[in-house]
């Protein structure tokens, strides 16, 4: 008891909520840019071009297909190496930006097939209406598709987003400092793993509870308006 109020005094968990919120941050801006990027390669995967198809869908296998970790250590170690050879000089990339980056495309991938899957659940006869009352195709992915989609895409969309704030913890690898990174550092200040660890463990449940508290709220209110 003594030890573990020597280290979890008002500085540690300080520390430690800084790196939760990093960790907060790395996941809403992941999904953000990964939905962006999840819903242009939807379209690009459901469209009439086999070139965007064919883009969209090696896209979707490769980042779908190989470990988030790889791709991160990729764009952090790798990414100074091309731009010195494309443009010729080295840059100092930044842990938590590279992360973002890394993270999105990631769940970009993920994302699209959420988007696709949606998309296609809505049956065709509303394309069909919408077309009669002379709505084209972005005005029917707007006010017609769209909206229905997205309140089937919820389950799985707040799902991925309680994955991105556990998974933001891979950023410790290349020095990003969320939460596990907090909790390693301190670790090794007080020799001591057990109780960091174990504080960066309930602060992943409180957030990804919350998080999945919320959602079953508004998931029942969207099914209520139906």
């Amino acid at each position: 008891m003594e030890l573990f109020l020597k280290i979890a005094n008002k500085g540690t968990i300080e520390y430690m909520l800084l790196g939760a919120g990093t960790s907060l941050m790395v996941a809403i801006f992941s999904l953000f840019f990964g939905s962006v990027l999840g819903l242009v390669s939807a379209a690009m995967k459901m469209s009439k071009s086999k070139i965007l198809r064919g883009i969209a869908t090696v896209y979707v296998e490769i980042f779908r297909g190989t470990p988030m970790m790889l791709q991160i250590m990729i764009f952090y170690l790798c990414g100074p190496i091309f731009t010195k050879f494309l443009f010729g000089f080295v840059y100092t990339p930044n842990p938590i930006i590279v992360g973002i980056f890394a993270v999105s495309i990631n769940s970009g991938a993920y994302i699209t097939e959420l988007f696709r899957a949606a998309i296609q659940s809505i049956d065709k006869g509303q394309w069909e209406a919408s077309k009669t009352i002379g709505l084209n195709y972005f005005e029917t992915m707007r006010y017609v598709i769209l909206p229905q989609s997205l309140k089937r895409i919820l389950p799985p969309f707040v799902n991925e987003f309680i994955v991105l704030i556990k998974d933001s913890s891979l950023l410790s690898t290349i020095g990003a400092v969320e939460l596990l990174q907090t909790a390693t550092v301190l670790g090794g200040k007080y020799y001591n793993y057990l109780i960091p660890l174990s504080m960066a463990a309930v602060m992943y449940l409180v957030m990804t509870l919350t998080i999945a508290h919320f959602a079953r709220k508004l998931e029942r209110r969207l099914a209520e308006s139906d």
